[in-house]
């Protein structure tokens, strides 16, 4: 007997095919979706949606469950590809890839899949769902090195409650084994690693595709003139790598880093070494706050926090700032905070939500 349907969201990658299976082992009835979300150069050799389907299809066939093909790239351009572009011209640096999970992976998806019948969905992401008092709790994965759970903070309790992550306690080392010793065609795929659903390609010339370029200055806080940029919107703070600008002329060599921009008089600021002051913020206030819960946790307590991911956990205190805001506290200075970026807030293994990063309490911009 069936223990309920659930609609696995394959990629055509190797962790949600081995979702899929473990899914179909343990009693489910699985439907795969395939979902087709960018349109505008499908057949570049950058965006590899047409393998990405004969490979979910042939691992469909493999475990034996139906597949269907859907297209969102109505929605994914409106909710998130718009607001990528805007954040980009603002400057900032914005997280897609969280975005695609809250407004289509679990949204858009999410409600074609209950208009399938599904009872839950599920995907390969490498997090967990606990229901404990009634609320639904989003948890880093058991394999630290793989945990996801940055990219899903925005997933609401209705989301959480109908979501189903069976990678949450495989290493994914484990994975590869097992999709190999079921023949699955994809067990050796290289996992993706660019844009969520536009694939890996050179960004700057992506983006300049849509952006205009607009070159200006690139300075010290002081004002020294270094170099030129071919745009702001095409560097993110703590950039080191295509800057045009090599070690200092007083012999140190150390590299030289983005540590903010003028966006007033279109500069870039940059300065040089690693641990530069400029580039360490103690403190940071973020806006569009989402908690998992539906509420803000108690604030008097301690908690840890991302401004980036694969950043390390590192302490921190909140406090409420106006309506949908949070000033962050932290122990240590953290490294390049990123205006754009998202800032995601743990107590131990439970992830209690994340905002944007809005400013960081250095400033850089003191050039005339």
């Amino acid at each position: 007997m069936s223990k309920g349907c659930v609609v696995v969201g394959m990629s055509g990658g190797v962790d949600s095919s081995v979702t899929a299976l473990l899914l179909k082992q343990q009693g489910y009835e699985v439907i795969g979706l395939f979902m087709k979300n960018w349109e505008d150069d499908d057949d570049s050799e950058y965006c590899s949606s047409r393998q990405d389907l004969i490979d979910a299809v042939s691992v469909a066939d493999t475990i034996g469950i139906p597949i269907e093909a859907v297209n969102f790239a109505k929605e994914y351009k409106d909710r998130v590809f718009s607001y990528f572009l805007r954040e980009y011209e603002a400057g900032r640096t914005p997280n897609p890839d969280i975005l695609c999970n809250s407004e289509i992976k679990f949204k858009a998806f999410l409600d074609h899949a209950l208009r399938l019948g599904a009872d839950k969905i599920a995907t390969g992401h490498y997090a967990g769902v606990r229901e404990q008092d009634g609320l639904f709790q989003l948890l880093k994965a058991v394999d630290a090195s793989k945990d996801q759970s940055y990219f899903l903070h925005r997933l609401n309790q209705l989301q959480l409650s109908k979501a189903m992550f069976p990678l949450n306690n495989i290493p994914k080392s484990k994975v590869r084994e097992i999709a190999h010793q079921h023949g699955l065609s994809n067990a050796a795929k290289k996992d993706s690693t660019g844009i969520c659903f536009i694939g890996e390609r050179p960004f700057r010339e992506f983006l300049n595709r849509y952006l205009p370029t607009k070159p200006g200055e690139m300075v010290t806080p002081e004002g020294k003139v270094m170099g030129r940029h071919m745009g702001l919107s095409f560097y993110t703070y703590g950039q080191r790598q295509g800057l045009g600008i090599g070690g200092g002329k007083d012999g140190s060599g150390e590299p030289w880093f983005v540590a903010g921009k003028d966006m007033a008089h279109n500069r870039l600021i940059v300065v040089q070494g690693h641990d530069h002051p400029l580039l360490l913020n103690p403190e940071l206030d973020a806006l569009d706050m989402h908690w998992v819960s539906g509420s803000a946790p108690d604030l008097t307590r301690a908690y840890a926090a991302k401004t980036r991911y694969r950043q390390q956990d590192a302490t921190c205190r909140i406090a409420l700032s106006g309506e949908h805001g949070v000033h962050f506290t932290f122990d240590e200075a953290q490294w390049a905070v990123t205006p754009g970026q998202s800032v995601v807030i743990y107590e131990g293994d439970i992830c209690l939500g994340g905002g944007i990063i809005d400013t960081s309490t250095k400033n850089p911009v003191h050039t005339r």
